[in-house]
C-alpha cells in the first residue's frame, strides 16, 4: 500500500500511531520544513521552535553552509566503512582534536553510543594503566542524569520509566547525588573507580545548573584519586550555555568559545548533537594519548562511525559556532532571557522559578509533578506559534537555536508571557 503524496497533520499522526513503537509522547504537531529558528508544519503554520531538537540544532535549521558541506560530500563519497581509509577522517579528527584541545578523538553517530565508549574506554584505562583489578572497575554516576536509553546507560538511571522490566542491569555503575561534593569524596575513597561521568547540567532532569564550584572541586577529587573525570556534553556542549563547553564552568577567560580552563579539562570529553548541526548523526570522543591510546584494533568500532558525510558536516558546523559567535550569543541573550522570567514570576503565580545557562533554560510550573499543566501550557504555546517541550512532569525546557537574533527573543517572551497570563485567567 503506497502512503498517500500529500497528508494532514491528522494523517501524519495517524500512521505514526499505527505503525511506529509508542517510545514517545511528542506535542501534536507535524513538522515539515525548518530554517533558522524556525519550523513549519504540513499545513504551513510557523512556529519559533524553542527546542532545537534537545539542542541538536544549535546553529539553526538548515544552515546553508553546512548544508552545502552535506550535498557536496554526498555526491563524492558516503561511506567506506573503517575496513579503509578515507579522505575526510584524518582531517576532520586533526580538526576536531584541535579545536576542543585533545590529542585524539573517535568517532561514533549518536550521542548513547559516545557514553557507551566513554565508560568502555574508562574502564579499560581502569585495567590497563591505574592498576584495577580485573571485571572490578566501577564508574560513578549521578542521580536524576541522562545519558541515552541503552542498557548499559539506563544502568546508572533512577528514572523507573527508563528501568522498569529492562533488567537485570550493567554491574559496576554507583550512583550518588548531583552537586554533592561530599557524596562525590566518599565514593572516591574506593580504590576500584575508574571514572566519574557527569553532566555539567543536567538538561533532561530539569535544567539543574550545580554550583559554581562543583564542576572544579568535583575534577580535582578526581585528580587527586587517579579517576578519570568525564564530561557528557552530548547537549551542553558546543555552545549552547554561553561557553563552547559547559565544563569551563565560570571560567574568566575572555575567549568565550575556549575548550577548557587550567580548573577543568574533562579527561574524556563526550560530545554529539550538535557537533553536526542537527544535519546527520554525529557524535565524538574525545581524549589525551594517555587514556586514547588503550584502545587497539578490534576493541571498539561502528561501520557508520567516521563516514566521510559525517566528517564533512561536522567540520563545517563547527566552523559556524566559532565564525558567527554564537556562544557569546548564547550568554548574552540567556541573561536577557532569565531576567525576563524573572519578571514574569512577579506578574504570574504559575511560574514559580527559571534556572539555566546560556540559552539552555527552564521554568518550573506552579503545580505537581503527575499534573498536566505543563504539557497544557505547551500546547498552549504552539498554538500560539512556539514550540517548547515539559520534562520531568511541571518542568518547561527552553532552547532556541543558538542562531536567535535579540529581537526575535524578545517575541518568543511575549508569546510566552501571553501564554502564561491566558493559561492563569
Amino acid at each position: 500500500m503506497a502512503v498517500v503524496s500529500t497528508l494532514t497533520s491528522e494523517d501524519a499522526i495517524a500512521l505514526e500511531n499505527q505503525y511506529g513503537a509508542q517510545n514517545y509522547h511528542p506535542l501534536p504537531v507535524v513538522l515539515s520544513r525548518g530554517e533558522g529558528v524556525f519550523v513549519w508544519d504540513i499545513e504551513g503554520k510557523k512556529y519559533y521552535d524553542f527546542l532545537s531538537a534537545y539542542s541538536a540544532v544549535n546553529q539553526g535549521h538548515c544552515h546553508p553552509k553546512i548544508i552545502n558541506a552535506l550535498k557536496e560530500q554526498a555526491e563524492q563519497l558516503t561511506l567506506t566503512s573503517r575496513a579503509f581509509h578515507n579522505d575526510r577522517l584524518g582531517k576532520y579528527e586533526k580538526f576536531a582534536s584541535d579545536y576542543f584541545g585533545y590529542d585524539k578523538l573517535l568517532p561514533m553517530n549518536t550521542g548513547a553510543e559516545a557514553v557507551e565508549t566513554a565508560m568502555k574506554l574508562a574502564r579499560k584505562w581502569g585495567y590497563e594503566k591505574k592498576g584495577i583489578h580485573s571485571n572490578q572497575a566501577k564508574i560513578i554516576v549521578c542521580q536524576n542524569n541522562f545519558h541515552g536509553r541503552t542498557i548499559s546507560i539506563i544502568s546508572a538511571s533512577n528514572d523507573p520509566i527508563a528501568t522498569e522490566n529492562f533488567g537485570p542491569f550493567t554491574p559496576g555503575i554507583v550512583a550518588i547525588r548531583y552537586d554533592d561534593i561530599y557524596a562525590l569524596s566518599e565514593a572516591l575513597k574506593d580504590p576500584n573507580v575508574a571514572a566519574f561521568l557527569v553532566e555539567p547540567i543536567q538538561g533532561e532532569a530539569g535544567v539543574y545548573v550545580p554550583d559554581d564550584n562543583y564542576l572544579k572541586e568535583a575534577f580535582a577529587l578526581c585528580k587527586s584519586k587517579n579517576v578519570l573525570f568525564i564530561a557528557d556534553e552530548v547537549q551542553t556542549g558546543i555552545a549552547r550555555t554561553g561557553r563552547l563547553l559547559a565544563s569551563c564552568g565560570n571560567c574568566s577567560c575572555e575567549d568565550k568559545s575556549c575548550s577548557g580552563t587550567p580548573d577543568v579539562k574533562p579527561d574524556i570529553l563526550i560530545l554529539g548533537k550538535a557537533i553536526s548541526g542537527g544535519v546527520f548523526p554525529v557524535s565524538a570522543v574525545l581524549a589525551n594519548n594517555e587514556v586514547m591510546d588503550v584502545i587497539r584494533p578490534g576493541n571498539h568500532g561502528s561501520t557508520f562511525g567516521g563516514n566521510p558525510l559525517a566528517c564533512a558536516v561536522a567540520m563545517a558546523a563547527l566552523e559556524v559556532v566559532k565564525e558567527e559567535h554564537l556562544a557569546e550569543n548564547a550568554e548574552r541573550l540567556g541573561i536577557i532571557f532569565r531576567k525576563e522570567m524573572e519578571k514574569l514570576i512577579e506578574e504570574s503565580t504559575l511560574v514559580r522559578l527559571v534556572r539555566g545557562k546560556g540559552l539552555l533554560n527552564a521554568i518550573v510550573i506552579n503545580d505537581t509533578e503527575d499534573s498536566s499543566t505543563a504539557w497544557n501550557i505547551c500546547v498552549a504555546l504552539k498554538n500560539n506559534g512556539l514550540l517548547a517541550k515539559p520534562t520531568h512532569g511541571n518542568i518547561i525546557r527552553f532552547a532556541p537555536p543558538l542562531v536567535m537574533t535579540e529581537e526575535q527573543l524578545h517575541e518568543c517572551i511575549e508569546i510566552i508571557r501571553k501564554t502564561i497570563l491566558e493559561f492563569q485567567n
